[in-house]
């Protein structure tokens, strides 16, 4: 049984909308929120997921199984996949068969990930596109926890694997640049995004992120869905 997020209605978070963020923003796609994290970031937009102290379990998670989340996943008549969360790599053991299903079907399936979990074989064989998001400090992780090398050398030998880093305040990118260097990924597939959950603070950070990649040759991610829905569920 997958753990899914449940939505306010009551009803699993699988829904139709366009991806907002990474290499794919703007592609229309089906997206399937997994439930509980192994990190816990202090910015993070979907703590409902995993914060069982201020948000109660069994309101918040819906086990299914695969048939069904299979079903609800292809009535949208959408041949692409995002798959988030939460972490969906504590579940990887049940959702392999689910990604193996659909990927035989045709549909172009992507995983969001924090990357501090190696991928099984069974998965790597049905993902087409890791979208990697390291924490950095300002996550409030501490770096045991949230820097995992075996984790992300595994990640920086996949071609289909982007990096996407969260940055709050200007120091955040020489972090970043530190990190690309200590564990050799690979700066092309590198993409800083601005930390926020409102348009506005998207726009104020937007710019010197957008002057950081210039700067430094990363690549620039939006998060689109906050700039056109805001911090809305199910978009």
């Amino acid at each position: 049984m997958l753990k899914v997020s449940r939505q306010p209605s009551g009803e699993p978070e699988i829904f139709h909308s366009i991806q907002g963020e990474g290499v794919s923003a703007g592609t229309p796609t089906v997206f399937l929120r997994l439930a509980t994290c192994n990190l816990a970031c202090t910015w993070c937009d979907t703590r409902y997921t995993w914060d069982w102290r201020n948000f109660d379990y069994a309101d918040g998670v819906v086990e299914m199984d695969l048939d069904e989340v299979e079903r609800r996943v292809r009535a949208f008549d959408r041949p692409r996949l995002v798959i988030t969360g939460g972490e969906p790599l504590l579940q990887q053991a049940v959702l392999a068969p689910l990604v193996a299903s659909l990927a035989g079907q045709g549909f172009y399936c992507e995983v969001e990930t924090n990357g501090t979990i190696v991928p099984s074989p069974e998965m790597i064989e049905g993902i087409a596109q890791w979208n990697v998001s390291p924490k950095l400090e300002n996550s409030g992780n501490i770096t045991r926890a949230r820097e995992v090398p075996d984790a992300l050398s595994a990640f920086g030998h996949m071609d289909t694997a982007y990096f996407k880093f969260v940055v709050a305040a200007p120091p955040d990118v020489d972090e970043v640049a530190a990190i690309v260097a200590k564990h050799g990924l690979a700066s092309e597939r590198i993409m800083l995004m601005p930390e926020g959950v409102t348009a506005e603070a998207m726009r104020e950070r937007g710019k010197w992120v957008a002057e950081a990649c210039v700067e430094r040759g990363f690549s620039f991610s939006p998060r689109l869905h906050i700039l056109l829905w805001g911090d809305e569920r199910g978009r």
